[in-house]
């Protein structure tokens, strides 16, 4: 199977403040979507994402056919691409799929909102349309 290797990522949003810019920019086709990749084989990464009430995960890049799953709930905030800002509350349990096809990725970060851990898991899968993103920043 051919797959797309994307390299060429949108500029931030031009009304976010100048230190979500950077991360912005920093985080295009960062491939680390979680706290700790726990497991990769040739057909999944496995990674565990928690955040302590106030913590956030940096701006990151899904290139990948994925899903997560909430382990914990708790409440979360976070900034896209086109310049959206969702916040969204998590019940255990909670779990969503996405599916990229060639070309095709989304970039967001990940903020605790809530006053409880944020506990997720995300798989990954490395067969998907798009080449996986590096993860030697781990």
């Amino acid at each position: 199977m051919t797959r797309q290797t994307i390299s060429h990522w949108p500029a931030p949003p031009a009304g976010w403040p100048a230190e979500l810019r950077q991360d912005f920019a920093a985080g295009a086709g960062r491939g680390q979507v979680g706290s700790r990749l726990v497991s990769e084989t040739d057909r999944v990464r496995v990674w565990s994402l928690s955040l302590r009430p106030g913590e956030r995960i940096g701006f990151h890049t899904h290139v990948l056919d994925y899903f997560w799953t909430a382990v914990t709930g708790g409440r979360a905030r976070s900034h896209y691409a086109d310049g959206r800002i969702a916040e969204v509350a998590y019940e255990p349990g909670d779990t969503q799929h996405h599916t990229f096809p060639v070309g095709a990725f989304m970039i967001h970060d990940l903020e605790n909102i809530g006053e409880t851990e944020l506990s997720f898991t995300t798989v990954e899968f490395l067969d998907s349309a798009n080449a996986p993103l590096p993860v030697s920043d781990l």
